[in-house]
């Protein structure tokens, strides 16, 4: 008897539902007969395949209660659908927040809040089941050490030759490796906790200071990258500035940078609309960002400290104060200079270290430094006649010392001469302000000497014609000397009297004026 035959024959007697679904049993199988173009056929393969698959896994229909969204039964044509998808995402994302949050401001508090009722879960999120555990449920971290043990007052605890002091090596390793989770997020320390790491005190006292060093260094960056103004760039905060001038219709646009300095970067803009009719605002403004790095301010303090009119709110302790302090004066002195008809940019608006003022040039080209514009000699002459008058100007009438004067810092624009850059401008009663005006004649009078200019006075000379003063010194040491005695009798008339010299005359009794 053929046994393949015997294990097929079906078993004619009836016997419970459970013997003919058993899996250890023989399956029922019956031959179909088929020609061999059916068999080659890969359609009836591919029947033939999907019905042993249905056989063998059947599918098993379960009605859940309310709506249920899987991967198979999303009809992606219904609003509604797609709208509950995208609510279930988002609700995700909202409940991961609060997570987070929970986990921040708990941190290793033994008392800690729960944001659970602002949690939004939908019943038909698939992936939230009972089983899985709750994130108050997992506050035991394995790889936390246990909370050590305080040593009595009496400095050991055991007895005989098991006595332990606070001392012991191994309990100063264990303690040492713990407070290593006290360091910076940004301080990797490892799983030291996990394999019972002892570090001596040399050791983790060597970490402690390369972390603080770290993090401080990483602040600094940090600093430097956010609030700090760069070469040809701004700062998020001076970008917000001028984006607040562009909205609020003060300035059209802003076309780029046209100059950059040690303390400054300039940017060319268009004129918008002022909000007061008394305001007018140019066609082509500048706008003069002052550099917040505060590397170039560390040795420019001489030039305001001392300044009556920013003498009381310098502060050595806040250096960001001394920039915005910075911008402010220059304000001051180019209003100084415009109301005593110099030739500078007019100034349109002040917002913290930005200043705008008006462009000087024509369709975004700016004019030439007179160091780099060539001149005849009668423009040279004229030039040179124009600044000595400008100095005098700014000396009797603005009380003002430019103390940067320079052909770099002096404009050729429609035929004469303008002076720019005055934030360093101090009064001739600083103490330094004399030895300003003597470096500012010697700038001059070498750069016109050099042009070719035979009526250029020397530096001596211009100093006598521009501060009125009559010092008579045949060298330029005995000259200096001279000057450094007038700024010494000033300092101790101030220290004195509370007084200031307004100017140095050559009668005796020059006239004060209260602070």
């Amino acid at each position: 008897m053929d046994p393949v035959g015997v294990a097929a024959a079906p078993d004619a007697r009836p016997g419970p539902a459970w013997q003919s679904k058993c899996p250890w049993g023989a399956p029922n199988t019956t031959s179909i007969s088929c020609s061999l173009a059916d068999v080659m056929s890969e359609q009836l393969a591919k029947e033939l395949q999907l019905e042993e698959e249905n056989a063998a896994f059947p599918e098993v229909v379960a009605v859940a209660e309310g709506p249920f969204i899987t991967g198979e039964n999303i009809d992606t044509s219904s609003d509604l659908m797609l709208a509950q998808m995208l609510q279930m995402e988002f609700d995700r994302e909202y409940d991961a927040q609060l997570r987070r949050e929970e986990k921040k401001i708990n941190g290793d508090s033994k008392v800690s809040i729960s944001f659970e009722n602002y949690r939004k879960v939908h019943p038909y999120d698939s992936d939230s089941s009972e089983d899985e555990v709750d994130w108050q449920d997992t506050r035991h971290d394995p790889y936390r050490a246990d909370k050590p043990t305080t040593t009595p007052r009496k400095g050991f605890v055991g007895k005989g030759k098991d006595i332990t002091t606070k001392h012991d090596e191994v309990v100063c390793g264990r303690k040492n490796t713990a407070r290593m989770e006290n360091f910076a997020p940004e301080f990797q320390v490892g799983d030291g906790i996990g394999m019972d790491l002892k570090l001596s005190n040399q050791v983790f006292n060597a970490l402690k200071q390369h972390a603080y060093s770290e993090e401080r260094r990483s602040a600094r960056l940090h600093e430097k990258k956010e609030h700090s103004t760069a070469e040809k760039a701004v700062d998020p905060k001076t970008r917000l500035l001028l984006y607040k001038m562009v909205n609020a219709g003060m300035l059209e646009t802003i076309t780029g940078c046209i100059s950059t300095g040690k303390e400054s970067v300039v940017f060319h803009a268009y004129g918008g609309k002022s909000a007061t009719e008394d305001k007018v605002i140019p066609p082509e403004c500048a706008i003069k960002v002052f550099k917040t790095t505060l590397n170039e301010f560390k040795n420019r303090d001489k030039y305001i400290k001392d300044d009556y009119r920013f003498k009381d709110r310098f502060s050595k302790l806040n250096p960001r104060k001394i920039i915005r302090m910075w911008a402010e004066k220059e304000m001051h002195n180019l209003t100084r200079m415009q109301n005593a008809g110099i030739p500078c940019p007019q100034v349109v608006i002040l917002k913290k270290h930005v200043l705008v003022m008006s462009f000087i040039g024509q369709d975004q080209v700016p004019a030439p430094k007179l160091k780099d514009v060539t001149l005849s000699s009668e423009d040279m002459k004229k030039a040179y006649y124009q600044i000595l008058n400008m100095m005098q100007q700014l000396y009797k009438e603005c009380n003002l010392v430019h103390a940067d004067l320079s052909e770099y810092n002096m404009l050729w624009h429609d035929g004469k001469v303008w002076l720019i850059d005055v934030s360093q401008s101090v009064e001739p009663t600083h103490p330094h302000g004399l030895e300003f005006l003597f470096r500012d004649c010697r700038n001059v009078s070498q750069f016109f000497q050099k042009g070719g200019v035979a009526e250029a006075l020397n530096e001596r000379e211009l100093f006598n014609a521009v501060s009125g003063l009559n010092i008579t010194a045949d060298n330029e040491v005995d000259f200096q000397a001279e000057i450094e005695a007038l700024e010494k009798m000033n300092e101790d008339h101030v220290q004195n009297h509370g007084k200031k010299l307004s100017m140095f005359s050559n009668d005796g009794d020059p006239p004060i004026y209260d602070e």
